[in-house]
């Protein structure tokens, strides 16, 4: 898996600027459902904000790292209680920020 760059990053930072939190960790925390959840949103988008909601019983760090520990998804951003998340779709019908993402 390879790593991304800054300009990389700075590049899908600016693109997820604009979008509202598609999937949020609440008071059930974390499991392997909501990471399979997680996974098939950003194998369709590629790039998708998670929301940590005020009643959850787990932090930024703790989402962080059992996102990176436990899959090939690559953290862009942490602001507050929000993460910006990407991956490569495997699907190349669904690449609309990979293929930018490599030009850079």
């Amino acid at each position: 898996m390879s790593t991304l760059r800054g300009k990389q990053k700075r590049y899908l930072r600016a693109q997820a600027h604009s979008m509202h939190p598609l999937v949020n960790v609440g008071k059930n925390g974390l499991s392997k459902i909501w990471l399979d959840q997680v996974e098939d949103a950003i194998e369709k988008r590629e790039l998708v904000k998670i929301a940590i909601l005020q009643n959850a019983d787990v932090d930024v760090t703790d989402v962080k790292t059992y996102i990176e520990e436990n899959s090939r998804i690559e953290i862009v951003q942490t602001i507050g209680r929000i993460l910006v998340v990407y991956k490569r779709s495997d699907n190349p019908d669904n690449r609309d920020f990979s293929n930018e993402v490599d030009a850079i």
